[in-house]
């Protein structure tokens, strides 16, 4: 009897610590930045701001020395991101909102920010700067994901948080580009917003 209850002790106890480490535990997906960012024009000197350095640096999903399947994993990333824009377009058609058009310059500037959050997870860059600051021409509107691993996913993320929905259903943003940069196999998603 004796052992009957060591072994199930000892039972629990593997359970509870396999539980606890995470062995067992399957993580639940994804994590969105608390709030969107939005531009604040009654606050804008006029400066105009562009890091050309960084957007140099991200440029394309391609970087130097990719292997074969590296480059495979990242046409994989811009698909997907580029079928967000359709789920977003459908989001916006339901209000009866025109519909999104993908923006490269945006796509570039959410390839710095997606970069960026996962060392900063946060609206402002690793510098100090403001987000916008990537490209403030072009940059009206930001939404931050991490960790989800489908567009479908994503999009109902940001459309159940309002300030996020509130950015995808503005009738004043006409473009869009989304990048996801992968770490470990975590995808850090930075959804960007043009007039």
């Amino acid at each position: 009897m004796k052992k009957r209850i060591t072994a199930v002790a000892l039972s629990i106890v593997m359970l509870g610590f396999c539980l606890y480490s995470g062995i067992y535990a399957t993580p639940a997906e994804g994590e969105l930045f608390a709030t969107a960012a939005v531009r604040d024009l009654t606050t804008e000197d006029g400066s105009v701001y562009f890091d050309d350095e960084a957007i140099a640096l991200s440029g394309s999903v391609y970087k130097a020395g990719m292997t074969d399947a590296e480059k495979a994993r990242a046409d994989e990333l811009r698909s997907l991101a580029m079928n967000t824009l359709s789920a977003v377009n459908a989001q916006r058609a339901s209000a009866g909102l025109s519909a999104l058009t993908w923006n490269t310059d945006l796509e570039s500037c959410a390839s710095v920010r997606s970069e960026e959050i996962v060392s900063t997870w946060s609206h402002t860059r690793p510098n100090g700067s403001d987000w916008y600051t990537v490209n403030s021409n072009v940059m009206w509107g930001e939404n931050l994901a991490k960790n989800y691993s489908s567009t479908d996913a994503v999009v109902a993320a940001w459309m159940a948080s309002p300030t996020h929905k509130a950015n995808i259903m503005d009738g004043s943003f006409a473009t869009m580009g989304i990048a996801i940069y992968e770490v470990n196999g975590v995808l850090y998603w930075a959804q960007e917003f043009g007039r």
